[in-house]
């Protein structure tokens, strides 16, 4: 993640709703750097640098699990609703 101009760091937040999740692990097979299963999916950090798996993973989430925010504006960037 770079630094934007005010000092804080440019990134997504990402979220699973825990309930939601049915555990196809499509995201865990799309991005396997951000997501792990446990009995259900999780994020393996809070805030990620901006990448097209881990949207891909939230866009194609069967029950729309994933979310991902940007964490300046607090936008949510996928699923596109």
């Amino acid at each position: 993640m770079s630094p934007n101009g005010s000092g804080d760091q440019a990134g997504w937040r990402l979220a699973v709703d825990q309930v939601r999740c049915i555990s196809s692990g499509f995201c865990v097979g799309t991005a396997p750097n951000h997501f792990a299963m446990d009995v259900v999916s999780a994020p393996l950090a809070d805030v990620v640098a901006p990448s097209d798996k881990v949207i891909e993973a939230a866009e194609f989430c069967p029950v729309e699990a994933i979310s991902v925010f940007d964490v300046q504006t607090g936008t949510q960037l996928a699923p596109k609703r």
